[in-house]
């Protein structure tokens, strides 16, 4: 059953204290004590948790969990992405990946930042705010980057300097939702796809989903894990959105220098956000990491970025790239500051934000469920977050209201 969140000086923390609709007894009669919408990484990891809580219902509009953006990452976990608060939460998240075992849900890889003359001082910015979560750091010559990875091309015109990090983690990112997902259904949740929901109401206390199907969903607390249609979702909750950006990235997959095996080759990204390459099922996978502005969508790549994906990789590479083997684009969606939303919305009772992972849904994923479990169901702030110079304000969504 859900704990009774405490008191922590919000109102809608002292309503939750006292009001009927987060009572688990009635919540059951309707089928679940915390209704999720959105079967990504997102929704599945916050699942997890709170199914230690209550029963747990998440419904995914599409045929698979994971479709858009938890299926369509680089699933590569590090430092050089994000700012202070997501840094602090990929650093608490690795204990969960590393605790798994090596290649149950990831494996140890080496990620390195290159940097043209003109990326230098962005590279030592990187060096000292990665610094901050890891001693796993070396600086390497022009030497060491190409024995690292011999197709970079290195020299004045091109990459001149590089930062070694040396316990990346290459994700699986399917292992990961089902294992998700495994942990609901044996807690007695239920995890269902192709349930789009066709109306959201708030009606007698408590947050009902009809799907397109005709089910009738109902529970206490929803938990909006929507992704790109998460503002689309709050709207038809007749809940103010957030002003969330989605913005689609494009992928490609190429073939690796004749007769070279590529399977043991860092990931490798530009110290600016314009290139990374990294090994993929013996080819490379690359992207320009473009940030094209989207609506909510199952995003495709567009041939225009597909053809800056390989100048690029003829750019920091010797590569030539004779035929793209495969290519997908997806969406990572933002808040305006790039933090997450995690929170109860301040104007609707029972309706918790979970949105605006952008890239890093993936690596920040354990971090963010346990912040999850400790807002919905009135816990204690995790300490390591709290030592990280992490808190619930850090992240709570009324930061991101704009006066009306």
């Amino acid at each position: 059953m859900p704990r009774r969140a405490r008191r922590n000086g919000s109102p809608m923390a002292a309503r939750r204290v006292t009001s009927p609709r987060y009572s688990a007894s009635a919540a059951a009669v309707n089928g679940a004590d915390f209704l999720i919408i959105g079967g990504g990484v997102a929704g599945l990891s916050a699942g997890a948790r709170l199914a230690r809580h209550g029963r747990v219902v998440v419904l995914e509009a599409e045929a698979a969990l994971g479709f858009h953006s938890s299926g369509r990452s680089a699933t590569f976990s590090h430092f050089g992405i994000g700012n202070r608060i997501v840094r602090s939460l990929t650093a608490h998240s690795r204990d969960f990946f590393i605790a798994a075992g090596d290649g149950v849900l990831a494996h140890q890889s080496p990620a390195l930042f290159v940097a043209t003359e003109e990326m230098a001082p962005t590279l030592e910015a990187l060096h000292r705010d990665m610094a901050a979560h890891t001693n796993s750091l070396v600086r390497v010559d022009e030497t060491e980057m190409q024995r690292l990875c011999p197709p970079l091309r290195i020299g004045a015109d091109s990459i001149v300097d590089g930062l070694l990090y040396t316990e990346g983690l290459r994700l699986d990112s399917d292992a990961l939702l089902q294992a998700y997902a495994r942990e609901i259904r044996a807690a007695g949740g239920i995890v269902e796809t192709g349930r789009r929901a066709a109306a959201v109401a708030f009606e007698g206390g408590t947050w009902r989903i009809r799907t397109d199907q005709g089910e009738l969903w109902s529970a206490p607390v929803l938990i909006d894990a929507a992704g790109a249609w998460a503002d689309e979702v709050a709207a038809q909750a007749g809940v103010r959105p957030l002003g969330l950006k989605p913005l689609r990235r494009t992928i490609i997959v190429v073939d690796g220098p004749a007769g070279a095996d590529v399977r043991g080759w860092p990931f490798v990204k530009t110290a600016v956000d314009d290139f990374y390459i990294l090994p993929e099922s013996g080819r490379l996978m690359a992207s320009p990491v473009d940030e094209v502005e989207s609506g909510p969508c199952d995003a495709q790549p567009e041939e225009y970025d597909v053809a800056l994906a390989a100048w690029k990789v003829e750019r920091y590479t010797t590569l030539s790239v004779a035929r793209i083997a495969h290519r997908w684009a997806g969406l990572r969606t933002f808040t305006t500051d790039r933090t997450p939303a995690l929170g109860f919305d301040e104007d609707a009772p029972g309706f918790f934000w979970l949105a605006g992972q952008g890239g890093f849904g993936l690596q920040t994923a354990p971090a963010v469920a346990e912040a999850v479990e400790a807002l919905v169901t009135g816990a204690a702030w995790p300490e390591r977050l709290a030592a990280a110079g992490v808190g619930a304000e850090d992240v709570d969504p009324k930061r991101l209201r704009q006066p009306t």
